[in-house]
């Protein structure tokens, strides 16, 4: 497309893949600007992306504010006509990213899936469950046209943030209102199937234990129900 591309990272304490993931970021995509956003990251992510040597990569840290914030910040800062968001961990999916961006041509967003034909969820039963009811959820309530409400992988042309912005608080849960509001404006939607691989050592920041996992979700669950009331 000929188009300068950005993707936005938001990393805290991801030391273990990290690196994978910015160096597959820069493999597949030419020209890439990688806009990164480190929340006051104690395992050394932040000093193992200071060595990478690389230009098109903007780095900023800051106190712990969550994934929407740093989003928002990656956004401001970023330059590119396609502007893309990726879980840092997910360095095994990158790889599809050429093909999204391709597909952006007809759609003005493209996002991965994991519950289109040809896409499934190899993580914790649990955490296919709660993401599976989460979704259910949002189909009934919001739209059933969207089927993955909280993918953590996608790309999106930079005009769409004419028409919607995500609100900048909150952690995952903030795609939520984000896509559905892409949406219910109008904006075209793709979704492409992949494969959630298993759990890593690295993949639980956002619930470590059970009492997270389950604050989490409930959050995750407010936010479909704000979503709702302020969807006039």
């Amino acid at each position: 497309m000929g188009n300068k591309v950005s993707i936005i990272l938001s990393t805290y304490n991801e030391a273990q893949v990290i690196e994978r993931t910015i160096n597959e970021i820069f493999k597949h995509i030419d020209g890439v600007e990688i806009v990164l956003v480190d929340d006051s990251s104690t395992d050394g992510t932040l000093e193992k992306v200071k060595k990478i040597n690389n230009p098109n990569l903007k780095i900023y840290s800051r106190k712990f504010r969550g994934l929407a914030s740093a989003f928002l910040l990656g956004l401001i800062n970023s330059s590119g006509d396609i502007v893309g968001w990726i879980d840092s961990n997910m360095d095994s999916l990158v790889k599809n990213l050429p093909e999204m961006i391709k597909k952006l041509s007809s759609n003005d967003i493209v996002l991965l899936s994991r519950y289109v034909e040809g896409g499934s969820d190899h993580r914790t039963q649990s955490r296919i469950i709660t993401s599976k009811i989460i979704n259910i959820i949002c189909r009934v309530f919001l739209s059933p046209k969207i089927k993955d409400y909280t993918s953590g992988m996608f790309v999106m042309k930079r005009e769409g943030f004419n028409h919607v912005v995500p609100i900048g608080y909150g952690h995952g849960d903030f795609f939520i209102e984000f896509i559905y509001q892409a949406k219910k404006r109008g904006l075209k939607i793709l979704e492409v199937p992949c494969v959630q691989p298993a759990d890593q050592e690295t993949l639980s920041k956002t619930a470590p234990n059970i009492f997270r996992f389950l604050k989490v979700g409930f959050f995750y669950l407010l936010r479909v129900f704000q979503t709702l009331l302020n969807r006039k």
